[in-house]
Formats: C-alpha cells, structure tokens, sequence
C-alpha cells in the first residue's frame, strides 16, 4: 500500500477512532463518498494490522479506541529548550524502519514517528513488532563528534531518559535491564535500539530507536517471544499516547544535549538505581560460552559489572544476551 492511499485513510480513520460504531451511511456522508468506497476503504483497514469489527444494524468500528498521531499535541510537550534542539519531526502512517529513515536523511536532531513499522528491529536483528497505533515507533538522530565513546553507552542513557519521560507521564514502578530494555514487574515494556554511521575514530550520526508499548491488543502476544506488557496495563486507564510521544521527545533531546558534553557521567547514578539485576544472580550468552555471576552495575564506559569465580569481568553492550538465573 502507498503513502498516498494510506493517507487517504486517515479521515476514515480518524472518525473510527472513538472505538464506537459508526453506520456505513453515516461514514460515507461525513467522508463524501459513496457507500462502495467505504467499504473499499474499511477493508484496507485489515491490511494495516487493525481489528475491525461489523455488526448488521449498528455499523463498524474498531476493536478498541485509537488516539492518532499529532504533530500539534507531540510537540506541546517540548519546552523552549526542546524545541531549539529539534530540527524537524514526521510522522509517518507506515514505514519499514523509523531508524533506516531517519539514517537516510542524514540529518542531525531530526525525529520520525510512524504510526505502523512494518520492520522494526530490536538487538541483534531481532523483530519489533507493533501493530498499528498501539505503541510508539520514535527515532531521533544526533550528530556526535567521537564515534567511539557514543558507541559505548548511548544505550544505556537513552533508557534513563525513557523512563524518567514515562515517571513524568505517571508511569511507576520501571526498572532497566542491561543493556536496553525498560522492565515492569519483570516484564519489558521498551527496547532501544542505536544505529551509527561514521567513521571508527571520528564523527558520526546516532540514531536512537525507540519501541514502546502503549496499547497492545492480546493478539500480538503470538509474535513477541518473551513477557511483554503495555502502559495501558500497568495504569489501568487509557493512555495518552500524544503526550507520552511528547515527553519521550522533549526528554531525549535534553539529554542527548548534555550527554554530547559529559557522556554516561550525566545518567551513571540514575541508571544504577534504576538497575532491575543489581546484586542478584544471572547468567550471560556468550558466542562461545555461558557465564554466570552476580551483576554489579555498570561502570563509566557502560560495561556490566560482573562478579563470577574467576573475579570480576566487564561485559561490553551488544556482546551478550542477559537472563536472570532461574
């Protein structure tokens, strides 16, 4: 499906939104179109990943309420300081990845949402899946001089940042797992995922990824191969999903701004208090071993602190996959 029809969705979309039924007479009345092209238009629906419900009398509408995308409402949640920063933002009805988009552009300070992301991606090549409009989909890319120190604990920072954006939008009880997933009552809630292009030992563009959970539907449960949970679940009530955008922006932003001076110094602290392994037993996948010891937090450069037989190892991002020992 284009942009262009995908686009031309958005007016139906938008009047579905509420979670109510809506007649097929009244739809095509409010959209001015016939009746056919309604219904030509619900059925495109199913292809974006939507529960579309019909019942004869009362009309169509979704499985559950939709709050759409705005860039008006995204961007209230910015300050002055915020909005200086931000060079441009989109959203996106579909794309396949907001990183590769946003990587493409090239540009610094830019940020790209899309209401579905056909292939998104977590660590190690693994899928992201979301279906339309029930989570997050944000990238943002930031010029850095030194590849090599972004590199080493971007990741790391980013999660702080993410979850003080989600205290901020009343979301309690959040922890961090080593090295980039956001966990509530052991369950992960976000994945970072940070994309580099530049040279080794000189500048480069970071591209910070972002998949959250928002409003999950049980079906998507199948395609995501561990606990997951959403932050409809944890608050009990229906989110607002312009605002928690708005603060996750408005939250990276600064703190991309002062980790470009000060580096993983400015979040270490937080990071380890938000530290969900901390003095407890785990065990790491190695590609040529398992290892198990008793995690200490993370140092200066954003290596696990280790304790295991042979004495204390640093394990470095993007090497291991993490589990707690059972």
């Amino acid at each position: 499906m284009q942009q262009r029809d995908l686009r031309r969705l958005n007016p139906l979309l938008n009047l579905l939104a509420d979670g109510r039924f809506h007649s097929g007479q009244e739809l095509g009345r409010v959209l001015g179109i016939s009746r056919t092209a309604v219904w030509n238009r619900l059925r495109a629906l199913r292809e974006l990943d939507l529960e579309l419900q019909a019942v004869s009398g009362k009309g169509y509408r979704l499985g559950r309420p939709l709050e759409p995308l705005r860039h008006e409402l995204i961007l209230s949640q910015l300050d002055q300081v915020s909005q200086a920063l931000l060079t441009e933002m989109e959203i996106l009805t579909r794309v396949d990845s907001t990183n590769h988009y946003l990587m493409s552009r090239g540009k610094s300070g830019a940020a790209c949402l899309a209401e579905y992301q056909q292939e998104g991606r977590g660590r190690r090549g693994r899928s992201w899946h979301s279906p339309y409009g029930a989570g997050i989909c944000l990238s943002l890319s930031w010029q850095f001089d030194n590849c090599r120190s972004t590199l080493s604990a971007l990741g790391l920072a980013a999660g702080v940042w993410i979850v003080e954006a989600l205290q901020a939008a009343g979301v309690g009880g959040l922890g961090l797992k080593w090295p980039n997933d956001v966990l509530h009552g052991g369950k992960k809630l976000a994945g970072i995922l940070i994309e580099i292009r530049g040279e080794t030992e000189g500048p480069c563009l970071a591209v910070i990824g972002v998949g959250l959970n928002v409003d999950m539907p049980e079906r998507a449960a199948s395609s995501i191969g561990q606990p997951w949970t959403d932050i409809r679940t944890i608050t009990g009530r229906q989110p607002e999903r312009n605002r928690i955008a708005g603060l996750l922006l408005h939250h990276l932003l600064k703190g991309l701004a002062n980790y470009r001076q000060q580096g993983l110094t400015t979040v270490l602290e937080r990071w380890n208090r938000l530290d969900c392994l901390a003095n407890r037993p785990v065990q790491l996948q190695l590609p040529r071993e398992t290892v198990t010891g008793t995690a200490h937090g993370v140092d200066e450069t954003g290596a696990l602190r280790l304790h295991c037989k042979e004495g204390v190892r640093l394990i470095h991002s993007g090497e291991v996959t993490l589990r707690p020992e059972t």
